[in-house]
């Protein structure tokens, strides 16, 4: 069985067991303390896992030419990044699980790129570490465990990426419809704490990500998400929806629930906020 969307703890701990081709990514991070996610992994991750660091293996460096994207964490090139899974051992045959201890906030990114590179047989560790210590899985510390270096190869994308020019395009048509993945308040343009402007794009609509998580740390039922959804859309097609966020990180979550809810997969605007807002002559709404 392939796993494309989500794997509990207990299916996880089966599949280990199963001897099948499988690579665990612990992509554990926080944007005020960028250090701590080599801490934790460091102090306990689960067996065999290999690190991968928002900043140092999932975005390009600022200014890098060959980024594919804009905002504050620039997607590197699709080959880049193919290249950083050969040489970490990770090849086409393996089963990826990807997991974080904040919700499924940064995990989603490594989902989403996997997709993106042709991946599809990529799954998020539904809770993530809790649900693990929940299952009885155990951890270890220390470095990640050293993988023999593979041949990575580049397929057709299975996900799909937005720029700023082609959303701005289509403003306003109903063929786009602009969904935003951050809180509220940062929503609405009433605090700003990482970008120069405050706002957001004209007629988004504002599902923070947060919301797809129940109060057990999982993601709640398909049925759940699809109704909670649909209400949001009010009778618009899901197929035109572009998801984003502040710099394309946290609007994942929100196309995994639409995925798990049976509502396809959407676009992404990876640049987001960040990357729209940097250009002052690009429109901007508030409340």
């Amino acid at each position: 069985m392939d796993y494309t969307t989500l794997i509990s703890a207990d299916r996880l701990l089966t599949l280990i067991d199963s001897g099948r081709p499988l690579m665990v990514f612990d992509c554990s991070f926080d944007l005020a303390k960028p250090q701590s996610g080599h801490q934790h992994f460091t102090e306990a991750h689960i067996p065999g896992s290999v690190r991968a660091d928002l900043d140092l293996h999932l975005s390009s460096a600022k200014g890098d030419p060959q980024a594919a994207s804009g905002g504050r964490h620039p997607l590197p090139a699709r080959a880049a990044f193919a290249r950083w899974l050969g040489s970490v051992g990770f090849s086409n045959d393996m089963q990826a699980v990807v997991y974080d201890r904040q919700g499924v906030n940064y995990c989603g990114r490594l989902w989403w790129m996997l997709k993106w590179v042709g991946h599809e047989r990529v799954a998020v560790l539904d809770g993530g570490m809790p649900a693990w210590y929940a299952a009885g899985g155990v951890v270890t510390s220390g470095a990640a465990t050293v993988h023999a270096a593979q041949d990575f190869q580049l397929q057709p994308e299975r996900a799909a990426l937005m720029d700023a020019q082609q959303v701005l395009e289509r403003l306003g048509e109903p063929a786009q419809c602009l969904v935003d993945a951050r809180a509220a308040p940062r929503y609405r343009g009433e605090v700003e704490p990482l970008d120069p402007v405050a706002g957001h794009i004209p007629g988004a609509l504002n599902r923070p990500f947060g919301t797809n998580i129940d109060d057990d740390g999982r993601f709640k039922p398909a049925v759940v998400l699809k109704a909670e959804l649909l209400e949001l859309l009010d009778g618009r097609d899901p197929a035109t929806v572009v998801h984003h966020c502040g710099s394309g990180v946290t609007a994942v979550p929100n196309i995994l629930a639409m995925e798990i809810a049976g509502l396809g997969r959407q676009a992404l605007f990876a640049g987001s906020w960040s990357e729209w807002c940097s250009d002052r002559s690009r429109p901007v709404e508030r409340g």
